[in-house]
């Protein structure tokens, strides 16, 4: 590695504090300047707290010196609904900015717990829902439990500016039961929680509630456990290969800084490598900047279910803490974080973040003919990785950095699915996961935000596509296949989707730094190429989550574009985020540039998801295209141990290198 100056190491430093994970004493300070300058009081709720993002040309010394940390307070006083969006700077002791939220055309900020604490009382008193429970035969409220969800766009002017939770119920027989087997469907309760009122109730069908239980947490429920599994275990006695201070983690030439948010979760800064010596750029920033579940069926009682688990409800707060052997294997370090409440006080989540290696198959191999040699390398990556629960899914997301350059996103879906009823055979819009219990066709996208630095961070991005080259005089036999490169030079020609039958990938490169061979170095973004966004283009869903239409963005940066849904998804009519901002088609060719991907699944959920749902992932991988020279892991050393045998008996004659 290129041996730094002292002033390059201030400046690595103070770029390590400057993004550094939030601590209780910044949040404690920031709280009491919001409850001096009267913007926090008894009536008071953090929606988000969280580091108001520095702008990455300050802190790379390309506008000057910047500014002190400083943190951004969503605030909603659940009294009067009044909402701000705050600024405060402890360092400072001010507050920088407050502005005042127009709910009605703006959003409104992400839900906050009371609301879901509420809902069930309210909505217990209101004789319209209770005709219709009657309606059904139910009749004992003690086991009927009001599921508030995100409301999604307004539906009439009434709605507009008011904020709402829609409410489903679900049976719980009991304290231990499952009340996701028990759906009361065909009836939807609409609540305001500043008023504490139900608006409307929609009765629109009455079905069975299905009775069979799904308590697959009971082991009685289960049945027998299987026998024949063998320990597996995993040990690195000379400790891992990795190193960790202040949130920098060094691990065989990838150095990159952790960091947690509580909307984003996992935010992952400053990616680089390190290549002959020296240590090049990669990304600047990477996070899950978004994510939304659209539900397909479009029946009276459900029709809005939607829901954006990153900007209506903060999937970062909802980390897990994480337990070896059960959500890590191996030789585990684990790292805190530190969240806001809604009251505004630090809350530890503990081992909410897990860093560990892993063997990952094999590296390259090869055996000769002419050489008479065998060789094999075995493959290794990094694994930084968090779990979610939001509600009955739970999510984790794992990112893995390879020995040969490679990054790949992981996010594995698990949990239970969401229920319906089941209206009948040949239902179109669910499917039938037991007697009479549904699970609506649903989809779960991802917005990854990945502030490329390619070499630095004048970066362009090439589309790659295969093509068969028509029959001719260049082409006689009609077997030649070549590589389309189109260069993709402002926003509104980098609005893509993707396209398997052409191997149709993307290429970030840098036009002002060449390798050895004097083309434009670059890494390769492989999508999976699943459908995106499965909804009409004059649906509301199409208008809040346009960001999810293409599979493909490519912005100038902007240090206030951070959401591609917008700042304020909660009941946005919609058109905010990546919409707004493509507007203006700015020249991306040779700029600083975001490129966002969308990834995912969609799921029409199976018999076999059903009491709890196996793991189903989804992601994308980053390649290393021309970006070194040739294969980075030629030094990669040979396997040692008691478990690889080169030049056995099978391979008498081979040599082994």
């Amino acid at each position: 590695m290129t041996s730094l100056t002292p002033e390059s190491t201030r400046g690595e430093a103070s770029l390590v504090k400057a993004l550094a994970m939030l601590s209780p004493e910044e949040i404690d300070r920031s709280r009491e300047i919001l409850v001096r300058e009267g913007l926090v009081t008894e009536n008071t709720h953090f929606s988000y707290f969280g580091l108001c993002e520095p702008d990455k040309r300050e802190l790379l010394g390309e506008t000057g010196p910047p500014a002190p940390r400083r943190f951004r307070a969503l605030l909603i006083d659940m009294s009067t609904g009044e909402s701000h969006d705050v600024i405060v700077c402890p360092a400072e002791d001010r507050v920088v900015s407050s502005i005042v939220l127009d709910t009605a055309t703006n959003g409104s900020v992400p839900v906050v717990m009371q609301e879901f604490a509420m809902v069930e009382e309210i909505v217990h008193r209101d004789e319209r829902w209770l005709a219709a429970m009657r309606r059904r035969g139910l009749t004992d409220l003690s086991v009927l439990r009001a599921q508030p969800l995100s409301a999604g766009a307004a539906l009439n002017d009434d709605e507009r500016g008011r904020r709402l939770q829609r409410v489903f119920t679900f049976v719980q027989k009991n304290e231990n039961d499952l009340p996701w087997a028990h759906p009361v469907d065909g009836v939807t309760a609409y609540v305001d929680v500043i008023s504490r009122e139900v608006i409307d109730v929609v009765d629109h069908v009455v079905l069975e509630v299905p009775q069979e239980d799904g308590n697959f947490h009971d082991p009685d429920f289960n049945g027998p456990l299987r026998t024949g599994l063998k320990p597996i275990e995993i040990t690195q006695p000379q400790g891992p290969s990795f190193h960790i201070e202040n949130g920098v983690l060094d691990w065989l030439g990838w150095r990159l800084q952790v960091g947690y948010d509580s909307r984003e979760g996992l935010v992952l800064r400053d990616i680089s490598i390190e290549d002959e010596g020296r240590r090049r750029s990669l990304i600047y920033r990477a996070s899950i900047a978004e994510m939304v579940v659209p539900y397909g069926d479009p029946s009276p009682q459900r029709f809005f279910q939607n829901f954006f688990d990153s900007g209506e409800y903060l999937l970062g707060s909802f980390a897990n803490s994480l337990e070896l052997g059960c959500d890590c294997l191996g030789e585990i370090t684990y790292l805190d974080v530190v969240v806001a409440d809604n009251s505004g006080r630090p809350r530890t989540i503990p081992q909410a973040i897990c860093i560990h290696e892993e063997d990952a198959g094999i590296l390259w191999k090869h055996t000769d003919s002419f050489t008479k040699s065998t060789d094999t390398r075995r493959n290794r990556r990094l694994v930084v990785s968090f779990f979610v629960t939001v509600g009955n899914y739970d999510y984790g997301f794992y990112w893995y950095f390879y020995l040969d350059g490679k990054i790949e996103l992981e996010v594995k879906a698990t949990g239970v699915v969401f229920t319906s009823g089941y209206p009948g055979k040949g239902y179109k819009y669910a499917s039938e996961l037991a007697p009479g219990l549904g699970g609506p066709h649903h989809q779960h996208l991802f917005s990854a935000r990945l502030d490329m630095m390619v070499d630095g961070p004048t970066n362009a991005v090439d589309e790659l596509e295969a093509v068969l080259v028509p029959r001719g005089p260049e082409n006689p036999t009609g077997t030649g296949i070549t590589q389309r490169v189109t260069r993709l030079r402002t926003e509104s020609e980098a609005q893509r989707l993707a396209d398997n039958t052409k191997g149709r990938v993307w290429r970030i490169v840098n036009p002002q730094v060449q390798n050895r061979l004097g083309e434009d170095v670059g890494y390769v973004l492989y999508p999976e190429g699943r459908p995106v966004l499965l909804a009409d283009a004059q649906s509301d869903i199409h208008q809040r989550a346009t960001f999810a239409t293409k599979h493909l963005w490519v912005t100038r940066y902007a240090p206030d574009e951070q959401y591609p849904a917008g700042d304020f998804v909660n009941q946005h009519p919609g058109g905010a985020g990546i919409p707004q901002w493509v507007e203006a088609d700015r020249d991306v060719d040779g700029a600083d540039i975001v490129v966002w991907h969308t990834f995912g699944m969609t799921h029409f959920p199976r018999p076999e998801d059903w009491p709890i749902m196996p793991v189903d992932s989804t992601g994308f991988v980053l390649k290393p295209h021309g970006f070194f020279g040739r294969n980075p892991t030629l030094d990669v050393p040979p396997s040692e141990g008691d478990h690889c045998h080169p030049g056995g008996a099978d391979h008498g004659s081979h040599v082994h290198h």
